[in-house]
């Protein structure tokens, strides 16, 4: 699983113009799944990401997670993350997981993540086409793929 991991002053999604999900401060995560992945993968971002010290304390410092800051949680799907640039100008989304392995782990990723954050996460439609706005806080942006956690 690869995941785009943004500290926001406030984030939402809008599909067919009807707002979906919106927050506040917090992180907005995109989340892009490939055919290898599994509830390992999900385990292992879902504490890393609940537990990432990207939040500031006192003294402006980054140095407090999501769960000690009370921010919330704004997760899409984004197969494009998984896009290969090697060959020729159109990206090829081979490795990305198609939509009946994909949208368990989806949901699965999103229910654990809740769980994890202690309160519910917001979230996009799999699929949709999704307008996905945000404030970047910082800005802060961090990548993470399960694929290297080694």
């Amino acid at each position: 699983m690869r995941v785009v991991i943004q500290r926001v002053s406030h984030a939402s999604v809008t599909i067919d113009k009807h707002c979906k999900s919106s927050i506040g401060k917090g992180m907005l995560i995109l989340v892009g799944i490939e055919e290898t992945d599994g509830k390992e993968d999900i385990d292992w971002l879902c504490k890393k990401i609940v537990n990432l010290r990207i939040f500031d304390d006192e003294n402006g410092v980054m140095n407090k997670s999501i769960l000690e800051d009370g921010g919330d949680i704004l997760v899409i799907s984004q197969f494009t993350l998984h896009a290969s640039t090697k060959k020729g100008n159109r990206p090829s989304y081979i490795k990305a997981a198609k939509p009946e392995i994909s949208i368990p782990l989806y949901e699965q990723f999103c229910e654990d993540l809740s769980g994890a954050l202690g309160k519910e996460i917001g979230t996009g439609t799999f699929g949709a086409d999704m307008k996905v706005e945000l404030l970047n806080d910082g800005p802060v942006t961090i990548c993470m793929d399960t694929k290297n956690k080694e």
